[in-house]
């Protein structure tokens, strides 16, 4: 999955900077990533710092909010993580990519819990983490895009 050229001039003010310490803040990061496509080679565990990252193409919602379509360059790390496993994600396959439904949080004994990053077709990275440090930020390039993304739901 190559990044497009960027298309869409951005300024400071036009990118995304959020931090989420609990599972209030991590809703709306999660809102913002719903939908966001990241190939497999874009993930990294790194124990000895405790931080899972990621780096994804992520669907500008408020953008498409105003009649924009596109997708921005984005990061995402997690702090105090102490542990890593995933479910149907096809280690190995570095240029395949995913597409992220949510991020969640549940605790375990507080301020403990697990991290989980959904993906579509059942795949998911569960975190486990001392507590919840997260932030996400916008990286710069942002470029159009004819699709976007669609759901059905419940009448």
């Amino acid at each position: 999955m190559k990044t497009p050229k960027a298309s869409t001039p951005t300024s400071p003010a036009d990118t995304l900077k959020l931090v989420a310490l609990d599972q209030e803040d991590l809703a709306v990061v999660s809102a913002h990533l719903q939908d966001a496509v990241v190939k497999i080679a874009d993930f990294a565990w790194l124990p000895r710092e405790k931080r899972f990252a990621l780096v994804c193409n992520r669907f500008d919602w408020e953008g498409a909010a105003g009649g924009m379509r596109r997708r921005r360059r984005t990061g995402l790390h997690f702090d105090r993580v102490l542990r890593v496993r995933q479910s149907k994600v096809r280690t190995g396959a570095d240029d395949a990519v995913l597409n992220l439904l949510a991020v969640t949080f549940d605790v375990a004994d507080e301020p403990s819990g697990v991290v989980t990053l959904v993906f579509s077709g059942g795949a998911a990275i569960r975190l486990e983490v001392e507590c919840l440090e997260c932030q996400m930020r916008d990286l710069g390039p942002v470029w159009e895009t004819t699709n976007a993304p669609a759901h059905e739901t419940d009448s």
